[in-house]
Parts: C-alpha cells; structure tokens; sequence
C-alpha cells in the first residue's frame, strides 16, 4: 500500500481525540472501533441510527492516518456520495477537522457541477482526498492518466450505501470498486448507513467475493429514539376514504407548523410538494419569508438557497420530497411531518431523523394520513421501527447493459501493463464483484462481441465497433469520437425526458418532465417552483415563461413518483388488522379508524393474512370482483391482468380494472359465477410466466426497458451537452433498434434483460408470485355485498377518475361515499 504500513496497528492519535475535547463532543465506542479498524487495514460496514456521528466514525480513521503522514503523496481517499447535490455539505463537514488543526489542506469536490478547469486542476494536482459521485468516478475511471491519479488510493468510504444497493448506479459502483481493487489489492472500502436490514447482502456487494474475509460490521449507538404521531382527524365520518393530497389536514398541520421553530415537512412526489407549498403559502401569515421548497426538479441554486437558510434557522417550514432524505446535518430541524403513508419504515425512520440531528436527542416525526386507510400503515410503521424491522434492498445482478459500459471505460483508459484491457484478467476482477459473480464465459464472450461489432444484428454498423482488440491482445478504443460520446453519456441515471422552465427574462428555475409540456398550449398556465407560471413558447429544449395570475392552472407530474407500500409494511397492515380482530386492541390510528373497521366488518370481512378476501359486488356499472392480497400496486396490476386473462378463459368476457396496495377491482357487464375449485386454478402458480404474457402486452413493456438499456449500453446516443436529443428522438432511435434485434437476433442478451427487468421491476413479479403462493396456503372468503365496503370503496374511485372529469368525479364519489356511509 505505502511505506506507513507500519501506522496501521497505531492508535488514533492525540489530535483527533484532543479535537473532539475542544468541541466538548465524546468518542463513542462504535466510533473508536471504526477508527481502529481502518488503520489495521480493515474493511466494512459501520451502520448506526442518523445523527449519532456515523461520518466521523468513517472519516477518523483516514483522517489520522494523514496527519500522521503529511508527506504522503497522491490521492489517498475517495469519499463517494449518492448525490451530487449532498458533494458540498459532505465536503465541508470533512473539513471542519481540518481546518481547526491547521492541517494545511482541503478535501476536494469533483462532481457534475465541477467546472471543466477544476476538473483538469484535480487531475494534473490530485488532492489528498476527494468526495465525488459514482457517475463522476465511472468518469474519472475512463481517462487513460486513470492508473496514475488512483494507484496510491488507501481506501474509499461509500455514504448512505443503501441508497444504491438496489439501482444500477450501485452496480456501476461495484464495477469501479472491482477496478480499483485490481490496482490497490489492499484498498479499504468501508460503507456507511443508518437504514439497512440486510447487513450481509450489504457488505458482499460493498467489499466484492474476493476480498478474503466478510468485513467488519460496526454497530453504532442503540437504536435512536423516534417518537411516531399522528395527525388524525376529529371525525372519521368526515375525513375522505380515498385520494392522496391531505388538504383536508391543512389546518391542522399548519398548527403543527406553528408549534415548532423549524419544520421539515415531507411530501412522497414533486406535485404533491408543489400542491401542499402552494396551499400553505396561501393561508400561512408571512409564507413569503418562512416558507420554502424543495425538489430534486429546481434549479440548483434555488436549492441551495433554501438548504442555506435552514441550516442557519432563518425560516419556519420547508416542503420537501427526498431530495433533502439523506445527508443533511440540520440541527435547527425540530420536527418532521410526512404527508400520506411513508410507504416503507426505513424511509420513515430516514426522514424521522432529519429531526433531533444530535447524538441523544429524541427524532419526532408526525404522520398525516391523507385518507383513512393510511392511519393502517402509520400505525404499522411505528411498530415496524420499535420492532427494529427494515426493509431489505434487493441488488440488481448480471446488468450487461452496465457492464457493457464499463468494458469500454476500460478500453479507454489503462492499467500499469498498458492501455485498454487484458480479457482475461479484466473477466477475474469483474467477477469478484457481487453483481457480477456468477457471469458465465458464454455471457462474457457476448458483451465482448458487443462492445467490438454490435452484436450479430448490428455488425455491419461501424458505429456500433466501439472497441477493437490491438495485435498484443488487448482490447483498446482508437476512435476519438467514440471516445467523445461514451465519457458524455457516463451512467445509468435515467428518466423521461426533461425541460427546462425558464423565465423570458433569464432567471431559471429547474426542470419538467417534456411529455408535461407537450401537452400545454402558449398562455396556459401550470404550477412550478411555488409560483404560477405562464407558457410563452418552447425553443431549444427550454420552455419559457412568465408570472400568471389566477388559480386555473395544471400540476406538472413527474413519472416514477408512485411508490408501492414495501413488502414489509404490507406484511405489518395485515398484522395491525389481525391483532384487532383478534384482540380488539387499538392504536390510536385504529381507534379513530374503529368506524370504518366495524362498517367493513358488518358489510363483509376484514382482510387477514390468514385468509384472501374477494368481495362480489353489482352496480349498475356491471358485476365488481375485489381482492385483497396486500402485495403492493405493482404486484396488484400484474394480479388484476393474470386473473382477467384466466377468467376470460373460461368465461368469455371483458373486464376493467383498478389497483391499489391493498387490493384490485375487476369490473364486467356479465356476473363471474365461479366455485372454489375455479377460484384456486385461476389463481395459481401454475404456467405463471407464460400466462402473464398472454395477459399483458410483453412486447410493449420489454420495448419501454430496453430504452433506458439501450442508452446504458451505448446503443443510443443521448447527445451533446446544450443539444440533448428529445425523448421522442432517443424513443424513436432505441424502438427501431428494439425492432432490428427482434426479428434478426431474437436471442439478443439486452433483448432478454428487459424482458426481465420489464417481469422484476414493473411488475414486481418476484413479489406477485410470493402472493399466489400465500395464497394457495390460506382459505378463500367470498363474500357477496349489497354496496362497496369502505375497503372496495378506494378502487372504484381510482377506476372512475381516469373516466371523468375531476369535478364528475368528486360529484361521483361524495354521492356514493354518502350511500355508503349513510346506509350504516
């Protein structure tokens, strides 16, 4: 590693801890063992609740171990970072040590935002250490000079490590940390967390299958104590039994609000945070100066500001989705409020603790139930997190698409043998790598052929002979222009194509997704960065627009914002309801909701984990089936088209359909006549994967995957900075090629991972099988109903808001949920 070996067994010096004295903090004992650890030359996991000093527990070690060795050369430590957002108040958290002990340099940023001077500054004068992201490291990795700026790396520290376990941006990690063991085979690597359930997992996807042992775990502090309220309604009777906004709690929540110095107030979505920021800024006395916003879709420096003027507590409240989730050291944060179901408990417990930042101190966070089923999954939540149950992170494996793009950084740059790659070497370090451990040679000699003719389809396009092997062997990029084009399009961060919002005078304010904009007309008006806006027109990729008056405007919406209630909180709701059916215990959550639990009772049944509910219903709308697996929306979907395609089978007909987390509707014109035999055979596991193909277009979805996989793989270019193709051109370029490897290479490899990843991610396939085989283990409850029960009541009101107008459908709802309610 460098001729200070002999420091590794040294302990942490008296400059460090004589630090900690001046600040009148103490070394906790998770904290002196992590110090230690790393300077034996350990590698591992330190996971510790937020706020109890898990970043000095990883940075002491490294820190000590240069100031004992101010002659040191080179880059010594990576710090990586999930966003590049968090990069600055990383680094100046890092710092602070070092500035107040005159150690006579700085930590460095190298980021998306870095400019292109600091850039090549770093490069020619390599700081001691570097807080980055993986993007920019799989960027740093391609240039040929990347041997020389990384070989003297003693170790990396990867922040909040679960954040990345379970996205490709965790597998493009995992491939730069197997690169850079190659080079520094005694590279300490340690990761850092608060919210992690699968420890293991965790660390053989952090330290790789090579590493020689299973790595240090380091338990921090007990678990942080977090207070769960709920904001719950007065009357039940009057508090909506659908829908997700909560406006129906502003005034209470604006109490809430005026009861702390600070407020973090959390929405699940950008619009959700646009709509609530707007709602509050329209009653709160002195919201021009008090309140904030903040979404990872405004301009950077708008955020900025915001994140300034809370870390000094110059304002009151801040509406925010998970752009300020993790990383943020706020001790002027005296409560959190989530509006609607967290969806998960660690994502609660994450944003639990953005209050109470302080080793010691309580984090309190209070609920808002957005309708009344919600108050199931708070009081599920709060019991997940005092049982200390979180939920897992499932990795991704065998991504050809990234490791397409990594084979040809590779190509471009080098180790101390020479430029490019040696195959057989480079295969050895690859599979070294958790999500690449059980690459096959038959898959290894495919990328291989990918990266040099395209693949058997694509051969005879020189644009796609991106890598060619040189007379010693070894596989080298000898075009500047590939060269150019793969170091522009670095990553696997995906999305719908965005748009920037602009005012015609020049200010920006961020970002909207392109298909939003499409569909707006010069003069129309729509909710953006807490201000109405007005379109004026769209050129370059920008739309631009002035200040609006009045309230008819639309809310951009942003994809991907739904999120499925996780495995675990599904398993815990019905726990929650079990325990009340069988003891009559309540929460407080299931004492207000005890109503709308009895008019469930007395239409039909409670859901259970010990049974499946279907409920039939008829209206004049048709015949209603509803089931209640609670396996999540995407499993839900999935369910709802398997068991229409299985039904239709039999029973020629038609059927729409509506799901949830809690279950799905299927609606018909003619009555499903089924007995429990049929039943059993339509929901089974047999010809699971074959029968789900039949039931949805496979095609479609696999075509939707393969374009983010074909500009991950370099299939598709997405343009030059300023000149970014539109999502209709990247569209139009991945589906023709979707076209050509269909029909003439049909056993493409990236054909069937998107195929797959359409089955895992979509449609949480895993997750919808596990429900089939729950429920082949349990007894059906057909129940027949004069009206919806308050469980099937949500599902026909979700179908029905994609028919009507949102006036008609208000009109709709309150007059059934008036039959509903007033028939009890």
């Amino acid at each position: 590693m460098s001729s200070t070996a002999n420091h590794l067994s040294c302990s942490p010096g008296t400059r460090l801890e004589g630090w900690f004295q001046q600040r009148a903090w103490t070394v906790f004992d998770f904290q002196r063992t992590a110090w230690h650890a790393w300077l034996q030359g350990q590698s591992g996991i330190i996971h510790s609740p937020t706020g109890s000093g898990k970043t000095m527990a990883a940075w002491g070690g490294p820190l000590q171990h240069l100031l004992d060795n101010p002659a040191l050369p080179g880059l010594r430590l990576l710090w990586i970072t999930p966003l590049r957002a968090l990069a600055a108040d990383t680094a100046k958290n890092l710092n602070t040590p070092l500035t107040d002990l005159q150690a006579g340099w700085q930590v460095a940023i190298r980021t998306g935002d870095t400019s292109s001077y600091q850039k090549q500054k770093l490069r020619r004068q390599p700081p001691r250490a570097l807080v980055t992201t993986p993007e920019s490291l799989a960027l740093m990795l391609s240039y040929v000079d990347a041997y020389s700026l990384f070989r003297r790396l003693d170790g990396i520290v990867v922040d909040e490590w679960h954040e990345l376990m379970d996205s490709k941006r965790g597998v493009l990690l995992q491939l730069c940390l197997a690169r850079l063991r190659g080079w520094c085979p005694r590279l300490r690597t340690w990761g850092v967390s608060a919210t992690l359930a699968n420890l293991d997992t965790a660390a053989d996807m952090l330290l790789g299958m090579t590493s020689g042992s299973a790595g240090r775990i380091v338990q921090g502090m007990q678990p942080k104590n977090v207070q769960v309220d709920s904001l719950l309604p007065a009357d039940i009777g009057s508090f909506p039994w659908s829908g997700h906004l909560g406006l129906k709690q502003l005034r209470p929540v604006l109490e809430a609000i005026e009861q702390a110095r600070t407020t973090l107030l959390f929405t699940n979505t950008r619009s959700q945070a646009e709509l609530w920021h707007q709602a509050i800024d329209s009653v709160m006395p002195g919201a021009a100066e008090q309140l904030g916003l903040h979404h990872g879709s405004l301009d950077r420096d708008m955020r900025q500001t915001i994140e300034q003027r809370l870390a000094s507590g110059q304002i009151r409240c801040v509406v925010a989705t998970s752009s300020l989730d993790l990383g943020v050291d706020f001790s002027s944060i005296e409560q959190v409020i989530q509006i609607g179901s967290p969806k998960g408990a660690a994502r609660l417990l994450q944003r639990a603790g953005r209050s109470g930042h302080r080793p010691g101190d309580i984090s309190r966070v209070i609920c808002v139930p957005t309708h009344a089923l919600e108050m199931l999954e708070i009081s599920a939540a709060r019991h997940a997190i005092e049982q200390q149950q979180l939920e897992s992170r499932q990795p991704y494996q065998l991504s050809l698409d990234v490791l397409a793009q990594h084979l040809v950084s590779c190509a471009l740059s080098g180790d101390d043998t020479g430029k490019g790659f040696e195959p057989n070497q480079l295969l050895t370090e690859i599979q070294g790598s958790h999500a690449y451990r059980h690459l096959s040679s038959k898959d290894w000699r495919w990328v291989l052929t990918f990266i040099t003719q395209g693949g058997a389809a694509l051969s005879a396009y020189p644009n796609f002979h991106k890598v060619v092997r040189n007379p010693q062997g070894r596989y080298v990029v000898t075009s500047k222009r590939i060269a150019m084009q793969h170091r522009m399009a670095i990553g696997t961060i995906t999305c719908d194509g965005v748009m920037g919002v602009q005012f015609v005078k020049g200010k920006k304010l961020g970002y909207v997704e392109e298909s939003f904009i499409a569909r707006l007309k010069p003069g129309e008006r729509f909710l953006f960065a807490g201000r109405s806006l007005e379109l004026k027109r769209v050129r370059d990729m920008t739309a631009y627009v002035k200040t609006a008056r009045g309230k008819d405007r639309q809310t951009p919406r942003w994809m991907g914002g739904r999120m499925p209630l996780s495995a675990l909180l599904s398993d815990a709701v019905l726990a929650c309801i079990d325990s009340y059916a069988r003891t009559g215990r309540v929460t407080p959550e299931l004492q207000c909701l005890q109503p709308l639990l009895q008019l469930q009772q007395q239409r039909s049944a409670l859901p259970s984990g010990q049974h499946l509910l279907i409920e039939q219903t008829n209206s004049r709308e048709g015949h209603h089936l509803y089931l209640f697996p609670y396996a999540g929306r995407l499993a839900h979907e999935g369910l709802a088209m398997l068991l229409a395609w299985r039904i239709s089978q039999a029973q020629p007909t038609t059927f729409s359909f509506s799901a949830n987390d809690y279950g799905f509707e299927l609606l018909s014109r003619q009555r499903i006549t089924a007995d429990q035999a049929a039943w059993r055979e339509w929901l089974s596991t047999d010809q699971l994967q074959a029968d789900i193909k039949h039931s949805l277009n496979a095609t479609e979805m696999a075509r939707r995957h393969f374009r983010d996989i074909a500009r991950i793989a370099g299939l598709v270019f997405p343009g030059r900075p300023g000149k970014h193709k539109s999502m209709r051109q990247i569209q139009a370029s991945s589906g023709l090629i979707f076209d050509v490897l269909r029909d003439y290479e049909p056993h493409n490899r990236l054909l069937q991972q998107a195929s797959q990843e359409a089955f895992e991610r979509e449609l949480d396939f895993n997750r919808l099988r596990n429900a089939l085989l729950r429920i082949q283990a349990v007894p059906l409850r057909l129940m027949s109903t004069e009206r919806l029960s308050p469980f099937a009541f949500p599902l026909w009101a979700d179908r029905l808001r994609g028919q009507l107008s949102s006036e008609d459908w208000a009109t709709r709802t309150e007059r059934m949920l008036a039959r509903i309610s007033g028939a009890a």
